[in-house]
């Protein structure tokens, strides 16, 4: 304020000034422009030196200047100074970044808001095929072209990784995963996961052989225990009881084959090409009396239907993944339990099977692990049970295979309720 007031005094002065000097020449009028013009000159000329200084030598110290003008000078060169301070950190920072990216064996894509390429590091160059000169400003998908990888781009849904073929190498196998940051702009990262794939391969591969081969062992096995049992009446009792628990552990065996057969085939086909609209009602009153002949009618079983959607899928496989659950429900729940099959509409357009039970429920710690191979939340009762420990994971792969997925909601002494929920897109509005 006091820079101001000074500056204001100083135009009051001149004006006095000229306007008393004027009088003494005749003209007060002239002698006021005068004062004024003086000090506009004095303005102009700061100003004048002001935009040199920006324009010119804007790294050097300011031009010499006194009053308010050497206060705004002094002020625009310690904040340019700070601000080229803190643009020499941002470089810095900016500089680490690049560096620690490019020691990284995984690419790493930046994109601006349209989608076009800003930035990469050299093992996008190696991996995707990216060239500095040409792609700069260029659209992801003008150099991605897998119709997989745009709808994976443009859907904006990027919970899950997308694993594709390498665009330079098809022998090598890529996974994208991108990240929504700043400005709606994107981070793409992709990883070489060919060795991965190839072990994975392998075991899917080693495990259906082999279950394929264990198949016509354990039938030879089976038809032999069958006929001896046949005559369990004329063995002595030790030893019919010895082949009884045989045959027990022979089915078991079966079940296991049959059930790890069934993963392989879901895991390795693609699938899709048995899907046709199905009425949800009858394939769940069939689901339901199949549980109430295995509980052995110890067991309610009843169904909800509150949709008349019907759903478009492989009728065999949704069949299997809710026969899984239902079974589950049955082997795990006292007798007495209530168990209930529902197909309800969701909110979002979607519809979901439930299947909801009142025994003695899951702790939620195991609940991330229950979809995977054998896994068991109790081993020794699973056994007891007859359980292969595979109808989770069968389940899990089905609900993918139809764009599906698998909710589960359960607490100690609270029941337990297995959701799959299928989208939109697999209902067809009766």
């Amino acid at each position: 304020m006091r820079l101001w007031s000074r500056e204001l005094w100083r135009i009051a002065w001149l004006a006095t000034i000229g306007v008393c000097v004027g009088w003494l020449l005749g003209s007060a009028g002239l002698g006021l422009a005068a004062g004024l013009s003086v000090c506009l000159f004095h303005h102009l000329r700061q100003l004048r030196a002001l935009f040199q200084w920006l324009t010119l030598n804007p790294h050097e110290e300011p031009p010499a200047a006194s009053g308010m003008w050497g206060e705004l000078l002094d002020r625009l060169y310690r904040y340019q100074k700070s601000q080229r301070i803190t643009q020499g950190r941002l470089r810095a920072t900016l500089a680490r970044i690049q560096e620690s990216s490019e020691a990284m064996r995984d690419s790493v894509v930046m994109l601006d808001r349209h989608g076009d390429l800003e930035w990469w590091n050299s093992a996008a160059t190696d991996m995707l095929g990216l060239q500095t000169a040409h792609d700069r400003g260029q659209h992801i998908t003008n150099l991605l072209r897998d119709p997989r990888f745009i709808s994976y781009f443009n859907a904006r849904e990027y919970g899950e990784p997308l694993t594709l073929p390498s665009p330079i190498d098809e022998r090598s196998v890529l996974q994208y995963q991108i990240t929504l940051y700043g400005d709606d702009e994107r981070l793409v990262m992709a990883r070489d996961i060919t060795r991965l794939h190839r072990l994975e391969q392998m075991r899917r591969d080693f495990v259906a052989n082999v279950s394929h081969e264990l198949r016509t062992p354990l039938t030879v096995l089976s038809g032999y225990l069958e006929t001896y049992g046949d005559l369990a009446e004329q063995l002595p009792p030790r030893l019919g009881r010895g082949i009884e628990q045989m045959q027990d552990q022979t089915q078991r065996m079966q079940n296991l084959v049959n059930d790890l057969l069934l993963l392989s085939r879901l895991e390795i086909d693609q699938g899709g090409q048995d899907h046709q609209p199905l009425s949800v009602e009858p394939l769940l009153n069939s689901v339901c009396q199949d549980a109430l002949a295995l509980s052995h009618r110890k067991h309610a079983v009843r169904v909800v239907i509150e949709s008349d959607a019907r759903l478009l899928g492989s009728e065999q496989e949704i069949r299997s993944a809710i026969s899984n659950l239902a079974f589950n429900a049955v082997r795990y729940t006292p007798a007495g339990s209530q168990i209930t099959l529902r197909w309800a509409a969701m909110g979002n357009g979607g519809a979901c099977i439930e299947v909801e039970d009142d025994g003695e429920g899951i702790d939620p710690v195991h609940i991330p692990r229950l979809t995977e191979r054998f896994y068991r939340v109790d081993k020794g009762r699973s056994t007891a049970t007859g359980g292969t420990g595979l109808g989770l994971a069968i389940v899990k792969h089905v609900l993918l295979r139809h764009d599906a997925q698998l909710h589960v909601e359960s607490h100690p002494n609270e029941g337990a309720l297995f959701r799959c929920i299928f989208p939109a897109n697999r209902l067809i509005q009766a």
